[in-house]
C-alpha cells in the first residue's frame, strides 16, 4: 500500500477540524513568566504536566528568580522536585541554567533559538516551549509524543523522530499556527487519539483521518 501524504486540502481540513473542538488550547504547564515556563518544561521530561503543576508552586515561591535559583543549593531544589523523575539531574540542570542566565542574560531568560539550547537541560523541543509560549516567537513546533503519533496517523508524516516530524509539520502548517497546533494536537491525543485505543468513533476528523497504524 503506498504511503499517505497529506496534501494541503487534507491538512487545511484537519486544521479547521481541529480548531473547532479546541479553540482556547493552551500550554498546560502553569507559569507566570518565561523562567517559570522554562522551568516546569525542564520538569516535565518523562514527566506528566499534571504532576508539575503541583510540584512548581513551592518551589517558585522558595525560588522566585534567577537569582534565587542560582543561590540555591542543588539539595534545596531537589527537596522541591523530588517528586518528578530524575529530579536530581534536573535540579542539577535549574541550578546551572539559572547561574547562565544570571551570568550571561542579566538575569532574563534567552529569547532566541540559539542562545536557549545553550542551557544546560534545554534541548529544541524546550526552547520551542518557552519561544513560542514565553515570548510569542514561533520558532519550530513543539513534538511530544502526542504531536508525534497524531503527525503519524493523520497522514502529516511517514517519520519517527521528532526532528524530522516538526520539519514536516512546519512545511505544510502556517507559521501562525505552530504554537496553537500542539497544543490541539496534545489535547486531542488526550482526549480522543489515545495511544492504544483511540476513540475514533467520537473523534471530529474521523471522516478526513486516514488511521495509518491504527
Amino acid at each position: 500500500m503506498p504511503k499517505f501524504k497529506a496534501s494541503s486540502e487534507h491538512t487545511r481540513n484537519v486544521l479547521r477540524e481541529l480548531h473547532k473542538h479546541y479553540p482556547d488550547s493552551e500550554c498546560a504547564l502553569i507559569h507566570q513568566n518565561p523562567l517559570q515556563l522554562l522551568v516546569a518544561t525542564m520538569l516535565s521530561a518523562q514527566c506528566t504536566d499534571v504532576l508539575v503543576n503541583q510540584v512548581t508552586p513551592l518551589l517558585f515561591r522558595k525560588f522566585p528568580d534567577a537569582y534565587a535559583l542560582a543561590g540555591a543549593s542543588i539539595e534545596d531544589i531537589e527537596t522541591s522536585i523530588q517528586r518528578v523523575n530524575y529530579f536530581h539531574t534536573k535540579a542539577k540542570h535549574i541550578k546551572e541554567a539559572a547561574q547562565i542566565i544570571l551570568d550571561e542574560h542579566d538575569g532574563n531568560v534567552p529569547d532566541t533559538m540559539e542562545e536557549l539550547v545553550k542551557l544546560p537541560g534545554v534541548a529544541r523541543k524546550t526552547a520551542n516551549v518557552v519561544l513560542g509560549n514565553g515570548y510569542g516567537k514561533p520558532e519550530g513546533i513543539v513534538v511530544d509524543t502526542h504531536v508525534q503519533r497524531l503527525s503519524l496517523r493523520m497522514g502529516f508524516t511517514t517519520n519517527k523522530t521528532p526532528t524530522t516530524i516538526e520539519a514536516d509539520l512546519m512545511e505544510q502548517v502556517p507559521k501562525g499556527r505552530w504554537v496553537l497546533l500542539s497544543h490541539q494536537l496534545i489535547d486531542h491525543g488526550r482526549a480522543i487519539c489515545k495511544a492504544r485505543r483511540p476513540l475514533c468513533d467520537q473523534c471530529p476528523v474521523e471522516e478526513i483521518c486516514p488511521k495509518i497504524g491504527v
